[in-house]
């Protein structure tokens, strides 16, 4: 089996699709992509597909290697994110090659259901609370939310107050058995961090992801000492060698996305190495069906996985957009707040070739929205 074409779809709402096509008929699919930087992945891509082109793309672990270590400068959210999508299009192949799941190819399933949260929005204790209550009618039973919009360094009591109060107002509507995920988004300065968390732990959050920006991961190990509340990063890690560091500092949960991560092959290794630490696994995965269908996969092989994030609810414009590229959209029906396991060979879904081309044909030109403070200055988005 060889490889012989490999195209990428700028596909609305701000994805990217991979899809790598063999001489045997067997078609792979990826999605490799940097939020706002499709373009440049798209390039990266290309590129890494000189070295692809004619080559047996079961041979997965050792075309990691090249892609990953071949060029002189490595790593960083742009080749380690079309690596990821390379890598997902890889795995997909040599699972409908052999006619399984691939998760059967990662040592086989560790679980019968994945359990997934939704995201809820509200700019205000009753807004969150209504779409809270919304989310446990849906099934659900955990939600995660971003609890400020922008924060600056030193923030106000009363800016600080009002997120906390935003929050017990959640909670007191969906009760204790719901679990509440908190997003500081990077948005939070360390001291600030450190302020705000102590004010939360009455509130029992389920954990508070990203409290400090990934470039001061430095000062996880000094918060996780401070507070009862499990902290959680990595969807702005890139590998392995990235997560080396955090793993010890004390943070429960690890954040790998399947599409920035080097891919499925991985984040499994992250998977293994979080274990040694007694930390969890929860993909970031805000993306697309096939950033999904990949996360799915290794959550069912992986002992310490605790919750996969889904963007069904996110996306959706004038209908569902994640699953508005699928043959079949039962795929991704979620019970209970849980997804049952995947059984159809490769990533367990198939896309609508056609629904993709068409959509690629609009394109999309998304872009990070620039956020300022009230005096100019830029603010963490």
């Amino acid at each position: 089996m060889k490889i012989v074409r490999i195209e990428t779809f700028r596909v609305p709402p701000r994805w990217l699709f991979l899809r790598i096509a063999t001489d045997e008929g067997i078609v792979g699919w990826g999605e490799p992509i940097v939020e706002g930087r499709a373009e440049t992945v798209a390039a990266a891509v290309a590129e890494l597909s000189d070295v692809l082109l004619g080559a047996d793309p079961r041979h997965i672990e050792d075309h990691w290697q090249v892609l990953a270590k071949g060029g002189f400068y490595r790593g960083g959210p742009v080749l380690s994110s079309a690596l990821a999508g390379i890598d997902q299009a890889l795995w997909d192949i040599k699972g409908k090659a052999l006619g399984v799941p691939v998760h059967e190819l990662l040592g086989g399933p560790v679980r019968d259901r994945a359990r997934v949260y939704r995201w809820i929005h509200g700019a205000s204790g009753p807004e969150l609370a209504e779409a809270g209550l919304r989310a446990v009618e849906q099934g659900y039973d955990a939600v995660k939310l971003n609890l400020v919009d922008r924060l600056r360094p030193l923030d106000s009591p009363a800016t600080i107050r009002q997120a906390v109060d935003q929050l017990a107002a959640l909670r007191e509507a969906v009760g204790w058995k719901v679990d509440i995920a908190v997003d500081f988004h990077g948005r939070f300065s360390t001291a600030t961090a450190r302020r705000t968390l102590p004010l939360l732990e009455p509130l029992q959050p389920m954990f508070v992801e990203e409290p400090v920006l990934p470039e001061f991961s430095r000062d996880l190990a000094a918060l996780a000492s401070t507070t009862p509340i499990p902290l959680a990063t990595g969807e702005r890690l890139y590998s392995r060698w990235d997560f080396r560091d955090v793993l010890p500092a004390g943070i429960a949960v690890a954040q790998p996305d399947l599409s920035h991560a080097g891919g499925i092959s991985e984040v499994r290794r992250i998977a293994a190495m979080a274990e040694a630490y007694d930390v969890t696994l929860a993909p970031h995965c805000p993306l697309g069906p096939i950033a999904l269908a990949a996360s799915l996969q290794v959550d069912f092989a992986t002992p310490n996985f605790l919750i996969q994030e889904q963007s069904l609810d996110i996306h959706a414009q004038g209908g569902n957009a994640v699953v508005g590229h699928l043959a079949d959209p039962a795929a991704f029906r979620f019970v209970d707040g849980h997804v049952e396991r995947p059984t159809g060979p490769g990533l367990g879904i198939e896309i609508d070739e056609e629904a993709v081309r068409r959509a690629a044909a609009e394109g999309h030109r998304w872009r990070n929205e620039i956020r300022r403070h009230q005096d100019g200055s830029f603010a963490e988005w």
